[in-house]
């Protein structure tokens, strides 16, 4: 089995678009509109109609450059955006997340986090929990993770 989703993972990874590989009923949900992951993780993993969806921290996925030092708007618009990429290799939009969890390096910069956040989310926003950590990969601003839902 092991063996069997190592392969599987390889091939979404060899595939060069947005791919997803069943393994068992689970399946990896990878865009390459989306950054890379940096570890031993999945962009996505679904699971029957739930998709939970990894932390995205503000790197380019075109140039592969991490914005950590970019203001909090910016750095907030680029984890969305990377968001919705990894959503819509999956089918699905901003519309279909049910829960977020937000990471922040610093809650000052909360009102201006959330400023943007909103605009991705003009109805009906999901359910979001929001926590200041110690420290973030990259030591980036802020890392933004999912869990969306498909009808």
């Amino acid at each position: 089995m092991m063996f069997r989703a190592l392969a599987l993972t390889l091939a979404v990874a060899a595939a060069g678009t947005a791919a997803a590989a069943d393994v068992a009923g689970i399946t990896v949900v990878a865009s390459p509109d989306a950054p890379k992951a940096i570890g031993p993780y999945s962009q996505a993993i679904r699971a029957g109609n739930v998709l939970y969806l990894a932390g995205q921290i503000p790197i380019d996925p075109k140039s592969g450059e991490l914005k950590k030092d970019a203001p909090i708007a910016e750095q907030t618009k680029l984890v969305l955006d990377n968001l919705k990429a990894v959503l819509a290799a999956d089918g699905m939009t901003m519309a279909n997340i049910v829960s977020t969890t937000v990471y922040m390096k610093d809650l000052n910069e909360f009102a201006t986090m959330n400023e943007v956040y909103a605009t991705y989310f003009p109805s009906n926003p999901p359910a979001r929990a929001t926590v200041q950590v110690a420290r973030l990969p990259r030591d980036v601003g802020v890392e933004i993770g999912a869990i969306a839902v498909k009808p």
